[in-house]
């Protein structure tokens, strides 16, 4: 299941410019969104992987 994460922000991404489409707005008034999409998944990358260096030993 984990191998999969990778889809989150692909997938989080292509709702995002679905959404943008949809309301008339451009890539360009929207690419604020696309840092917050990034920015959340990788403070959650960064937690798993932290969670899994504490639970290796």
């Amino acid at each position: 299941m984990i191998k999969l994460f990778f889809l989150m922000p692909i997938l989080m991404c292509a709702l995002w410019y679905w959404y943008l489409k949809q309301s008339g707005w451009t890539i360009r008034q929207g690419k604020k969104g696309f840092a917050y999409i990034i920015t959340f998944n990788g403070c959650i990358a960064l937690a798993l992987w932290g969670i899994m260096l504490l639970t290796q030993r």
